[in-house]
Protein backbone atom coordinates (compact mmCIF):
# COMPACT_ATOMS: atom_id res chain seq x y z
CA UNK A 1 0.00 0.00 0.00
CA UNK A 2 1.42 3.12 -0.84
CA UNK A 3 2.34 5.90 1.92
CA UNK A 4 1.67 9.62 1.80
CA UNK A 5 3.72 11.32 4.34
CA UNK A 6 3.11 15.49 5.31
CA UNK A 7 6.12 16.51 7.52
CA UNK A 8 4.28 19.72 9.84
CA UNK A 9 1.68 20.32 7.49
CA UNK A 10 -0.05 23.81 8.04
CA UNK A 11 -3.20 24.28 6.09
CA UNK A 12 -6.54 22.43 7.26
CA UNK A 13 -8.17 22.31 3.70
CA UNK A 14 -4.81 21.37 1.60
CA UNK A 15 -4.47 17.83 4.56
CA UNK A 16 -8.37 17.50 4.30
CA UNK A 17 -7.67 16.78 0.34
CA UNK A 18 -5.15 14.96 0.55
CA UNK A 19 -6.78 12.72 3.03
CA UNK A 20 -9.75 12.22 0.38
CA UNK A 21 -7.32 11.12 -2.17
CA UNK A 22 -5.61 9.11 0.18
CA UNK A 23 -9.38 7.06 0.83
CA UNK A 24 -9.42 7.55 -3.05
CA UNK A 25 -6.42 5.08 -4.06
CA UNK A 26 -6.33 3.18 -0.61
CA UNK A 27 -2.99 4.77 0.29
CA UNK A 28 -2.08 5.36 3.94
CA UNK A 29 -1.69 8.99 5.31
CA UNK A 30 0.77 9.81 7.72
CA UNK A 31 0.88 13.11 9.34
CA UNK A 32 4.04 14.16 11.29
CA UNK A 33 3.67 16.38 14.44
CA UNK A 34 3.65 19.12 14.95
CA UNK A 35 0.75 20.20 12.71
CA UNK A 36 -0.39 23.93 11.80
CA UNK A 37 -4.12 22.72 12.69
CA UNK A 38 -5.80 20.63 15.12
CA UNK A 39 -7.26 16.83 13.71
CA UNK A 40 -11.01 17.80 14.63
CA UNK A 41 -10.87 20.66 12.60
CA UNK A 42 -13.82 21.90 10.83
CA UNK A 43 -11.90 23.00 7.72
CA UNK A 44 -10.85 19.99 8.10
CA UNK A 45 -12.85 17.73 8.12
CA UNK A 46 -15.18 19.84 5.41
CA UNK A 47 -12.28 19.00 2.64
CA UNK A 48 -12.16 15.46 3.68
CA UNK A 49 -15.79 15.37 3.49
CA UNK A 50 -17.62 12.46 5.11
CA UNK A 51 -14.32 10.93 3.78
CA UNK A 52 -12.04 11.30 6.49
CA UNK A 53 -13.41 8.35 9.05
CA UNK A 54 -12.38 5.85 6.30
CA UNK A 55 -9.15 7.27 5.92
CA UNK A 56 -6.02 4.96 7.19
CA UNK A 57 -4.47 7.73 9.21
CA UNK A 58 -1.43 7.49 10.86
CA UNK A 59 -0.13 10.44 13.23
CA UNK A 60 3.27 10.66 14.48
CA UNK A 61 4.83 12.50 17.44
CA UNK A 62 7.59 13.90 15.69
CA UNK A 63 9.89 13.06 12.67
CA UNK A 64 12.63 11.01 14.09
CA UNK A 65 10.02 8.57 15.32
CA UNK A 66 8.48 8.36 12.07
CA UNK A 67 11.76 8.00 10.45
CA UNK A 68 12.82 4.97 12.59
CA UNK A 69 9.60 3.22 11.19
CA UNK A 70 10.17 2.71 7.63
CA UNK A 71 13.63 1.66 6.15
CA UNK A 72 15.38 4.27 3.84
CA UNK A 73 14.88 2.42 0.47
CA UNK A 74 10.95 3.30 0.92
CA UNK A 75 11.77 6.96 1.69
CA UNK A 76 10.74 9.05 -1.70
CA UNK A 77 11.47 12.70 -0.48
CA UNK A 78 10.09 15.89 -2.49
CA UNK A 79 10.85 19.32 -3.35
CA UNK A 80 10.74 21.75 -6.60
CA UNK A 81 14.17 22.57 -6.22
CA UNK A 82 16.37 19.69 -7.03
CA UNK A 83 16.19 15.49 -7.44
CA UNK A 84 15.03 13.29 -10.34
CA UNK A 85 11.96 14.70 -12.27
CA UNK A 86 9.23 13.15 -10.46
CA UNK A 87 8.32 10.55 -13.57
CA UNK A 88 11.72 9.14 -14.01
CA UNK A 89 11.71 8.00 -10.27
CA UNK A 90 10.87 4.46 -10.03
CA UNK A 91 7.90 3.83 -7.44
CA UNK A 92 7.44 0.55 -5.16
CA UNK A 93 3.71 -0.36 -4.13
CA UNK A 94 4.88 0.16 -0.60
CA UNK A 95 6.85 3.50 -0.99
CA UNK A 96 6.32 6.58 1.45
CA UNK A 97 6.43 9.60 -0.53
CA UNK A 98 7.66 12.35 2.01
CA UNK A 99 6.23 15.90 1.91
CA UNK A 100 7.41 19.12 3.70
CA UNK A 101 5.17 21.88 4.88
CA UNK A 102 3.28 24.20 2.39
CA UNK A 103 5.60 27.28 3.98
CA UNK A 104 9.17 25.44 4.09
CA UNK A 105 9.32 22.30 2.82
CA UNK A 106 11.10 19.60 4.07
CA UNK A 107 14.20 20.18 6.48
CA UNK A 108 17.39 20.42 4.62
CA UNK A 109 19.24 17.61 6.69
CA UNK A 110 17.09 14.80 5.55
CA UNK A 111 17.81 15.49 1.54
CA UNK A 112 21.91 14.79 2.88
CA UNK A 113 20.35 11.66 4.91
CA UNK A 114 17.88 10.37 2.60
CA UNK A 115 19.39 11.32 -1.09
CA UNK A 116 18.64 8.14 -2.90
CA UNK A 117 15.58 8.66 -4.30
CA UNK A 118 14.40 12.41 -4.62
CA UNK A 119 11.34 13.59 -6.35
CA UNK A 120 10.93 16.95 -8.21
CA UNK A 121 7.90 18.47 -10.13
CA UNK A 122 9.05 20.74 -12.68
CA UNK A 123 8.06 24.52 -12.37
CA UNK A 124 9.08 27.72 -14.09
CA UNK A 125 10.78 28.63 -10.75
CA UNK A 126 10.86 32.86 -12.02
CA UNK A 127 7.39 32.37 -11.78
CA UNK A 128 6.36 30.29 -9.20
CA UNK A 129 7.95 28.94 -6.04
CA UNK A 130 5.68 25.65 -5.55
CA UNK A 131 2.58 24.15 -6.33
CA UNK A 132 -0.02 23.90 -3.63
CA UNK A 133 0.46 21.13 -1.44
CA UNK A 134 -2.43 18.92 -2.29
CA UNK A 135 -1.45 18.94 -5.94
CA UNK A 136 1.85 18.34 -5.50
CA UNK A 137 0.61 15.21 -3.74
CA UNK A 138 -1.73 14.35 -6.69
CA UNK A 139 0.83 14.45 -9.17
CA UNK A 140 3.11 12.38 -7.53
CA UNK A 141 0.48 9.32 -6.08
CA UNK A 142 -0.77 8.99 -9.22
CA UNK A 143 2.31 8.61 -10.90
CA UNK A 144 3.09 6.28 -8.26
CA UNK A 145 0.39 4.36 -9.04
CA UNK A 146 0.60 4.25 -12.53
CA UNK A 147 3.98 3.06 -12.50
CA UNK A 148 3.14 0.32 -9.85
CA UNK A 149 0.13 -1.04 -11.64
CA UNK A 150 -2.40 -0.31 -8.86
CA UNK A 151 -4.71 2.16 -10.19
CA UNK A 152 -7.82 1.91 -8.66
CA UNK A 153 -10.19 0.42 -10.71
CA UNK A 154 -7.92 -0.02 -13.94
CA UNK A 155 -5.98 -3.02 -14.87
CA UNK A 156 -2.17 -2.46 -16.63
Amino acid sequence: MLNVVLVHPEIPPNTGNIGRLCCAVSATLHLVKPLGFRLDDRSLKRAGLDYWDKLDLVVWDDLERYLMSVTADRIVLTTSKFGECYHRVEYRSDDHIVFGSETSGLPRGLFERFSMRIACIPLDLEKVRSLNLSTSVGILVFEALKQTGTLPGQTM
